[in-house]
């Protein structure tokens, strides 16, 4: 009796080890095909992912060409995905691989983009950004003191930090004035915030408390603008430009800024702070705020940084030449370097890139680096904040920009790929 439950138990055992593998390598294989793959039109473009799948080329009027011998199946292109393949397109459009394992079971399908080339200017250079909310963002609430002299918390339970007022009983509020005159105005009539949170759009109820003559408050701490010093990563023939490779986000809420108006404007580094190891260091910048020091407009934030066009090209970047893209499929392990003017000047600074990450679920992280450059560690112990958006060069190619600094260790950071900053500007 006993020796069948320890059959079974070990076929059972076995049994969900199999499934375990199984469920382990289908995700491994998933994770190792890119999601989205760019190529340049004309150009033939390498790739050597080592998966044991095979890859079905499909698309209206997709004409794409390989170094394979072409399998053809009702009309589709066959590619084996184990072995190294080119791929190249003549014209800009997008298709897509069907990716199999066996042939039979599909695993997933990846969208590839083909692009025109486009060369840009790596810039590097510090810029000090001012940015407007759309609508007025609530960092938090607390209590207000009531003519009574008691403390009253009107707001809370009812609004979210994070959470962007747009109206007051239906009538718009941009700035953190007109909502206090209309707060004011209404006095200790209940109000109807119409706010937006988290893209839903509703309204809330809020009693006022009288807290002085004419004077009513509804505890609620808001936040309509934001400035600060960061790096500008490039920009194109058209003068429109990237920059920080991240979002702007909201120092107290985390949240990603929504974005209103934005500008862009010359600034001075005056001060650096070195990074050491728990403390991020950080780059002091004074922003002259008059029309003559604005370099451009700020159009959207984003993920993987800010973009907009550019008024006119700064005088340190006249004399800088155009570099061509670099794919993420032409990056390797190895050495690059990054542009900063850290030191008051344009200056070229080593780095080891130690890791690319194709498909990492953060749209700003993909690629991992080390600083070995001895005067830059001197100067700053490594990547400092006000640094995001110094581009990476690599084999003479903009490959990236920096975005992060590894807390634990300012020597180390992550980079976005620059193909990942470059398609924000396809619809602008």
């Amino acid at each position: 009796m006993w020796y069948n439950k320890f059959q079974k138990r070990c076929r059972w055992l076995a049994f969900t080890g199999f499934v375990s593998i199984c469920v382990f390598f289908y995700a491994l294989l998933v994770q190792s095909i890119p999601d989205t793959i760019r190529i340049v039109a004309g150009r033939e473009e390498t790739f050597d992912l080592k998966v044991p799948v095979t890859g079905e080329v499909s698309g209206d009027g997709a004409e794409v060409f390989t170094n394979q011998s072409p399998l053809v199946d009702s009309g589709n292109l066959h590619i084996d995905m184990n072995d190294a393949f080119t791929l190249e397109s003549p014209r800009e459009g997008e298709f897509s691989i069907v990716c199999k394992l066996f042939g039979i079971f599909s695993l997933k399908e990846v969208s590839v983009e083909v692009v025109n080339e486009e060369m840009v200017v790596p810039c590097g250079i510090p810029v000090g950004i001012y940015v407007k909310t759309d609508g007025i963002l609530a960092i938090g609430t607390g209590a207000v003191t009531s003519v009574d002299g008691m403390n009253y918390e009107p707001a809370y339970g009812v609004i979210k930090s994070g959470d962007y007022i747009k109206t007051v009983n239906r009538e718009v509020v941009n700035t953190k004035e007109s909502l206090i005159e209309k707060i004011n105005r209404y006095g200790s009539k209940d109000v109807i915030l119409g706010i937006l949170r988290n893209g839903e759009y509703m309204d809330l109820r809020v009693s006022p408390v009288q807290t002085g003559e004419s004077e009513y408050k509804v505890g609620i701490w808001v936040r309509d603008d934001m400035a600060g010093v960061g790096t500008m990563t490039y920009y194109t023939t058209g003068r429109r430009y990237g920059a920080l490779g991240h979002p702007i986000s909201d120092a107290d809420t985390g949240t990603m800024i929504q974005m209103g108006e934005g500008k862009l404007y010359e600034t001075k580094i005056v001060g650096i702070t070195r990074g050491e190891k728990g403390q991020p260091g950080e780059l002091a910048g004074i922003i002259d705020y008059r029309d003559r020091y604005m370099l451009g407009t700020v159009a959207g934030n984003s993920q993987t940084g800010i973009y907009g066009a550019l008024n006119r090209i700064p005088s340190e970047l006249a004399r800088t030449d155009f570099l061509e893209i670099g794919l993420k499929q032409q990056m390797e392990i190895g050495p690059a370097k990054i542009i900063s003017y850290v030191s008051g000047q344009r200056q070229e600074y080593d780095i080891t890139i130690t890791s690319l990450d194709f498909n990492n679920a953060s749209a700003n992280k993909g690629i991992q680096f080390q600083v070995t450059d001895q005067e830059l560690l001197k100067l700053t112990g490594g990547i400092v904040q006000g640094m995001s958006g110094s581009p990476i060069i690599q084999n003479g190619r903009l490959v990236g920009a920096v975005t992060h600094v590894f807390i634990q260790d300012p020597t180390k950071g992550y980079g976005v790929f620059i193909e990942n900053m470059l398609k924000l500007l396809e619809d602008f």
